[in-house]
């Protein structure tokens, strides 16, 4: 994990695309969408890895899907199959050496997720002459591969899920042949498509609507796709696995037009917010949600609530991300450019406002204090989510334990420390009906 950055929310890591078919086709449209789609999971860089006769272009750099690439750099891109990656880093450094896909002689990796024994495994290869070019855990898989003895791909990527540790999704490239294959527990997911003769593999299925492709199913926990010219095949780990997927992807992290692992993260929003009334009924004149992954439960609570929902901010989509900024006082200051407060909407009104989480609290701070600014008479703060207490052990960007306010303070402490008159959170018991499990869920940072 890069400790630099303090966030105020959970982070995931990456989002990854793959595609292989029978024909040639339109591969930079087909990338540039996809990417975009994902662009929610990672904005640091991004990166696509191409076949071209022999061997494997990468085109990558860093900032958004809509900076890196344009016109110039995808002019000539054809083909039959290519990747793709967007990244957020917990894992090495944020710099170009580290920008995915990375490449190793005839393959490329695309990779989200992180190993928790990266540092043995790392250290181990090195004892044996293994020289890495980049610090990220991506590397080491393919370090691993390429050290491996076995007579297939496939039953090296098999060999190598037995070493790795951790959650974590991967695409594999050849050219010829498309990998992917997901950790023993689901935590990090990966979905599989199809376009006309094309298969598709994704972190999200929000990409596969990009480029009209269809949704076919999840990757399995533990389950290695291959996919070639003669279409796909499937092999798995271990014939008995626990499927854990992050609660997180359904809370923030998926877009909420994906389905992840058949669980519509729309409708688990909505879900949130309905059950945060059922559990907590609060008087109020109106609810409103913090952009963006707030609004769908903020809705749900009006609608069980009956109280009227309304925009209370106006979202500056053009300002960077608040949590990479290491000053707290810029951190701050592009909050309020971030977010607007409509002050028609709350002024001399009693106001709920949902968000999907409380991290370090201080962006919920920040957000009572300009709905005080702009007349709000009373603010009921709603988490649509339950206390984070954890880091997590997977590898999510946490932060450290003693920076989850959640982990050292009650919440009515909470409470007084963000200024709310009154503050609560959705219980674990509320957030798995939610999502319609009642297991199949890592809750790790909630609870142990």
């Amino acid at each position: 994990m890069n400790n630099s950055k303090l966030i105020d929310k959970i982070e995931d890591e990456c989002g990854v695309f793959g595609i292989l078919g029978g024909e040639i086709l339109d591969i930079s449209s087909l990338l540039y969408n996809a990417l975009n789609a994902l662009q929610h999971r990672g904005q640091e860089s991004c990166g696509i890895a191409v076949a071209n006769s022999d061997n494997i272009s990468c085109y990558k750099g860093m900032g958004l899907v809509s900076n890196v690439f344009n016109k110039e750099n995808f002019r000539g891109i054809t083909g039959n199959s290519a990747i793709g990656h967007v990244r957020y880093s917990t894992c090495g450094d944020s710099n170009i050496i580290n920008v995915q896909p990375i490449i190793n002689g005839s393959i490329a990796i695309a990779h989200n997720g992180n190993l928790t024994n990266a540092k043995e495994l790392r250290a181990n290869l090195e004892a044996k002459g293994a020289r890495f070019n980049t610090t990220t855990d991506s590397e080491i898989i393919l370090k691993l591969i390429e050290n491996s003895k076995c007579e297939t791909l496939e039953d090296a990527i098999l060999e190598v899920m037995k070493q790795i540790d951790g959650g974590y999704s991967v695409l594999l490239y050849t050219g010829e042949k498309l990998f992917g294959f997901r950790d023993t527990k689901g935590i990090r997911p990966l979905c599989i498509g199809t376009l006309n003769n094309s298969f598709v593999l994704s972190s999200e299925s929000c990409a596969l609507d990009s480029i009209k492709a269809d949704l076919i199913r999840d990757v399995h926990p533990g389950e290695i796709v291959t996919i070639d010219s003669t279409g796909m095949k499937s092999r798995n780990y271990c014939k008995k696995f626990k499927h854990s997927i992050c609660a997180f992807e359904y809370i923030y992290f998926a877009r909420s037009d994906s389905v992840i692992d058949s669980v519509s993260v729309y409708q688990s929003r909505i879900n949130a917010g309905r059950a945060l009334w059922d559990e907590c009924p609060t008087e109020a004149d109106i609810v409103i949600g913090v952009p963006h992954s707030g609004i769908l439960s903020a809705i749900g609570f009006a609608k069980s609530s009956s109280i009227p929902y309304d925009v209370g901010f106006e979202k500056n989509e053009y300002v960077g991300r608040t949590f990479i900024e290491p000053s707290k006082k810029i951190r701050q200051a592009n909050l309020e450019l971030k977010l607007n407060v409509i002050k028609d909407s709350v002024k001399n009104k009693r106001v709920i406002v949902v968000d999907d989480s409380i991290v370090r609290g201080t962006t919920s701070k920040r957000i009572v204090q300009l709905l005080r600014i702009a007349g709000a008479k009373e603010i009921h703060f709603r988490a649509a989510s339950p206390i984070i207490k954890y880091s997590c052990f997977w590898g999510i960007n946490t932060s450290n334990s003693h920076e989850l306010v959640g982990s050292r303070y009650s919440i009515d402490e909470i409470k007084d420390i963000i200024g709310a008159d009154s503050l609560q959170y959705l219980s674990i018991e509320g957030l798995l009906k939610s999502i319609g499990k009642k297991e199949d869920i890592c809750l790790q940072c909630f609870m142990k």
